[in-house]
């Protein structure tokens, strides 16, 4: 499947599956995400947009952007991740019987690029090159666990420039962090046309987890590893970083909603995937094509989405404001008891950067209980990649420990909710609202699709008057969107 990345950028979506002929059972094999460019000469071909059709099509283009922005900031979070936060060693606690020195798992190969190993163009095949990163990668892993290692999985594989026919590849590998049951090999290519050349292009980089599987396809316990002082420290605790952010956005991005819970702790190492999954989530739930129109009063209308888990329900209407201003009012959540009854006070906890921020929001006693609410909300806003893309500023419940349930309150939760902007041409905005109901405002959510209340109409004109009003406010602020 492919997806726009900009104007330039094309991700493929690549899945394997294999069957048995006998029985016709199919699995997953793996999944992979691939990025080209297009290039003429020395420029950059800008590219056709792809106009997506079906429902799995849509959700992917949604969020094609949002992994592009977390792969950028990728390495901003494991350096902000080994600044703020102490990896444990325990290096000195550990059996050393059991603890083999880095430097006896480094591997060093030279691989000559031939004609079979090149497209028409004369460059190296990027699947070659990740077989032999693969193959000096399983010797690594080999050398610490003495056995035959499996690849379980490989991260931030990156081709840093081309290499051609007749080139020399260098191919290094060392095991950079051992842990329980699991091994990360570090891998990097440099490339050299003559023996005489004194200086190597980097060319490919990736990390490898390996497992060591036993009869049963469980994995195996692995021996310590004992990294070289200076740089093999830096890589040990830059592995022991990629393993906790790795397990952070299992935890986050689990589709399983029964499994996880609906607030997730927000810290440091997994700020990037909880804004990242607080977007696409919103996104995705926006691209779903089996809405349904429930109800239109005075050109604003509210659709309804039922699924087997979830209520979810949008409302929408056209405002006479730039879709830039709109977005500067929503975005800033301090400003939202203004217009919806239902904030009655907002306290800005934390402003994590430019696009995401915190808030303490607190609510009146809804459906039936005595305590009013209050709510820990991640607010995170994205401007438009694309012409025909929406402003989006999405919302999700987390967990603080400066601000943790109270008996003055009932804490409240909110899976998926947030807003959508559509620039409909000049001073003109499509609004829409998306909330994925959760079980505490379920009977006030169905009370007004059944039409026995009319809260969530007057709420949304409040907010279009809202908007209105202080829509000539925003001068200093527009001038930096």
């Amino acid at each position: 499947m492919i997806q726009n990345v900009g104007n330039h950028l094309r991700r493929v979506g690549i899945q394997v599956a294999s069957e048995d002929l006998c029985s016709e059972k199919q699995w997953n094999v793996c999944k992979a995400l691939a990025t080209f460019v297009a290039h003429r000469e020395i420029t950059k071909v800008k590219l056709k947009q792809i106009t997506p059709r079906t429902e799995e099509e849509k959700m992917e283009h949604s969020v094609a952007a949002e992994r592009r922005r977390m792969r950028l900031v990728y390495a901003d979070t494991i350096k902000d991740l080994l600044a703020n936060c102490a990896i444990q060693d325990n290096l000195e606690s550990r059996d050393c019987s059991r603890m083999v020195p880095a430097e006896k798992t480094r591997v060093e190969s030279v691989e000559l690029v031939l004609p079979p190993h090149a497209n028409h163009q004369g460059n190296t095949f990027g699947g070659q090159i990740m077989a032999w990163m693969e193959n000096v990668a399983t010797i690594a892993a080999s050398r610490l666990c003495r056995a035959h290692p499996t690849l379980k999985a490989i991260e931030m594989f990156h081709f840093r420039g081309p290499s051609q026919v007749g080139d020399r590849l260098v191919l290094k590998a060392i095991v950079n962090n051992a842990f329980k049951h699991s091994m990360e090999v570090g891998v990097c290519v440099e490339a050299y046309r003559q023996e005489a050349e004194t200086h190597r292009r980097h060319i490919n980089s990736a990390f490898m987890t390996f497992v060591v599987l036993d009869e049963d396809d469980q994995p195996q316990l692995l021996p310590w590893i004992r990294p070289q002082p200076g740089d093999g420290e830096r890589r040990y605790r830059e592995a022991s970083a990629r393993k906790k952010i790795r397990l952070d956005r299992k935890y986050i991005m689990s589709y399983k909603q029964t499994e996880v819970p609906l607030t997730v702790p927000w810290d440091p190492s997994n700020q990037v995937y909880l804004s990242y999954n607080n977007v696409s989530s919103l996104k995705m739930l926006v691209a779903k094509d089996n809405w349904v129109l429930s109800s239109e009063i005075s050109q604003v209308r509210l659709y309804t989405l039922e699924d087997d888990k979830f209520l979810s329900f949008h409302m929408e209407m056209v405002v006479h404001v730039d879709a830039a201003q709109a977005f500067v009012l929503l975005s800033d959540l301090r400003r939202r008891p203004e217009w919806d009854k239902h904030y009655r006070s907002v306290e800005l906890v934390q402003q994590v950067d430019e696009d995401d921020a915190i808030y303490h929001v607190t609510s009146p006693a809804l459906g039936g209980h005595t305590k009013p609410q209050d709510f820990v909300i991640l607010a995170s806003r994205r401007k438009p990649c694309d012409n025909g893309d929406p402003y989006v500023i999405a919302l999700r419940s987390v967990t603080l420990p400066t601000h943790r349930e109270t008996p003055e309150y009932r804490r409240g939760e909110t899976l998926c909710s947030g807003f959508c902007l559509w620039r409909e041409g000049d001073q003109l905005t499509k609004v829409s609202y998306y909330n994925q109901a959760t079980p505490g405002v379920l009977n006030y959510v169905t009370a007004n699709v059944a039409g026995l209340s009319s809260e969530f109409y007057t709420t949304f004109k409040a907010c279009e008057q809202f908007l209105l009003d202080n829509r000539n406010d925003l001068a200093p602020s527009l001038q930096t969107l």
